[in-house]
């Protein structure tokens, strides 16, 4: 008796079907061989593109911050090329010598300046963020003092607030006759040269609110008009909460702003008639004193205060998501 053994054929494809050629499956393998391959390079691309910018920051800015901190414990002097390490001395010198910090009562006309400057950014962002004939002429003339280099800014306001200069002939012709040295006493001078960080930075908080608030979606606008609501109602319950963290960032800007003002009251007055800001002060005792380790020092602090006062205010005005869809 014999067997016969079966030997089982390849399912046949249905009709009207065609299975993949040669060709197909060789091109299908070549490609998931190449996939398989570029995976790797496809997680090392976007550190090569932040390579170059990673190389710059830490180049330009976390390796002078290394630097400054460690000068802060010597008494270099900005050209021998001698460190002697001191300690903590320069820091001693700096909180014992209460004048020092005086000059931080000069910050406080620019963070009014500051509060302002918000404020007139915060009504023509709402305003022309509306269909407004003009609008971007206006857009285009408050944005434009942001972008004049500040030392030349400086130089046309020196002349604008001298006397006979600009300002007094301008008062000349209605009449208002003035003696008054605008850039003699304290107050005025520092009350000048605030004015001037109004109309030289309304424009950066203005592009930021305005930025912000044409990202909301139009149709709460018009949701709001069809339930009655004015320009003071939708700016009161949809553009405010909004633009609460631009709102936030610009307060922060305009603190760390305040503290470190230095361009304009230096080509000004030089921190003369009581118009020394820290960051002025911080660079007559670098250049002027050859004092680069207590110069150093002095910016440590200044950073530590602004890092300080940052936080604060994140702790005390946090960031909230704002779902208004």
């Amino acid at each position: 008796m014999t067997r016969t053994a079966s030997t089982a054929s390849p399912p046949t494809p249905a009709a009207g079907t065609r299975g993949p050629t040669g060709k197909q499956r060789t091109r299908h393998r070549a490609r998931a061989g190449a996939s398989w391959r570029d995976r790797p390079m496809r997680k090392i691309t976007p550190w090569l593109f932040l390579l170059a910018p990673l190389a710059l920051l830490v180049t330009f800015t976390y390796v002078p911050v290394g630097n400054m901190i460690y000068y802060s414990f010597t008494d270099w002097d900005g050209i021998s090329p001698d460190r002697n390490y001191v300690g903590a001395d320069n820091y001693t010198e700096i909180f014992t010598r209460p004048e020092l910090f005086r000059v931080f009562a000069v910050s406080f006309y620019y963070l009014a300046a500051s509060v302002v400057q918000i404020v007139i950014a915060l009504y023509f962002a709402a305003v022309l963020s509306f269909d407004l004939r003009f609008r971007n002429l206006f857009k285009g003339i408050l944005f434009f003092p942001y972008l004049i280099n500040g030392v030349a800014i400086g130089f046309v306001f020196l002349y604008f607030f001298q006397d006979g200069g600009t300002l007094d002939s301008v008062l000349s012709w209605f009449g208002v006759g003035t003696d008054h040295a605008w850039l003699g006493t304290p107050e005025s001078a520092n009350t000048s040269m605030a004015g001037v960080s109004v109309w030289r930075f309304t424009g950066l908080n203005f592009v930021l609110f305005l930025g912000a608030i044409q990202s909301i979606p139009g149709e709460l606008y018009e949701a709001a008009q069809l339930d009655g609501a004015g320009r003071w109602k939708q700016f009161r319950h949809i553009i405010a909460p909004s633009i609460r963290p631009v709102l936030s960032l610009s307060v922060i800007l305009a603190i760390s702003g305040s503290l470190s003002v230095f361009e304009i009251p230096y080509i000004m007055t030089g921190g003369a008639t009581e118009t020394s800001t820290f960051v002025i002060q911080t660079v007559k005792f670098a250049f002027q004193f050859n004092k680069t380790g207590l110069a150093s020092a002095c910016a440590v602090v200044l950073l530590a205060i602004i890092l300080v006062i940052t936080w604060i205010q994140r702790r005390l005005v946090p960031d909230e998501k704002v779902d208004l869809v």
